[in-house]
């Protein structure tokens, strides 16, 4: 399993009251993703330039595809340019691929990230991404963090070692931070333009 693979199913497993913005996900499991292909060497940074290295099958369809899309000539990507571009729909993405693989299901006609009728299938995936958020796993918890789902990205960040996985932490934590001033900023618009329409 990678570490996308896991913060997916440990965020499909919270209780349903607990909010989850997909965009804010999506930007995290492209940290993940990143981090996945530095640690197997198909990816390494420069300062924060994505530089690609050499093109390896991972065995999972959508890290793969995560390779594959680095890249390749200069200027190369800066973290920040690639997790917005791989970020979009892809916390929808791995969730369709987590129920391809019968890791989740959906009652007929109610396909929803995380609806009320979400379910968890019990399997050996599901029970390994739950010990590694339990066992308090660094990156997986500094992904959390960084997608304000639990915890701080402070907090977080500061346990771990390594420059280029901090890189990509901190990025995903000025991202997400950059959707929300987005939100923020449209929800002050609409509110605008409907007390303009009731006056």
């Amino acid at each position: 399993m990678t570490t996308a693979r896991d913060l997916t199913l440990v965020v499909l497993g919270l209780p349903a009251e607990r909010p989850v913005a997909q965009g804010d996900l999506s930007l995290a499991l492209a940290g993940a993703e990143a981090i996945d292909l530095l640690e197997s060497g198909a990816l390494s940074l420069h300062g924060d330039r994505m530089v690609p290295g050499p093109a390896a099958a991972t065995g999972d369809r959508l890290l793969d595809e995560a390779a594959v899309s680095l890249t390749r000539r200069e200027p190369y990507d800066t973290v920040a340019e690639w997790l917005w571009r791989r970020g979009g729909e892809l916390a929808a993405a791995y969730a369709r691929e987590l129920q391809r693989d019968g890791l989740v299901s959906h009652p007929r006609g109610h396909f929803g990230f995380r609806s009320a009728r979400t379910v968890l299938v019990d399997s050996p995936a599901r029970r390994a991404a739950e010990e590694r958020k339990a066992t308090g796993e660094l990156v997986l918890a500094a992904l959390l963090a960084a997608a304000g789902i639990e915890g701080q990205p402070d907090e977080a960040e500061e346990s771990l070692t390594g420059d280029a996985v901090t890189t990509v932490l901190a990025a995903v934590a000025d991202a997400v931070t950059q959707l929300e001033a987005v939100r923020l900023r449209r929800d002050v618009e609409h509110a605008a333009f409907d007390n303009v329409w009731r006056a």
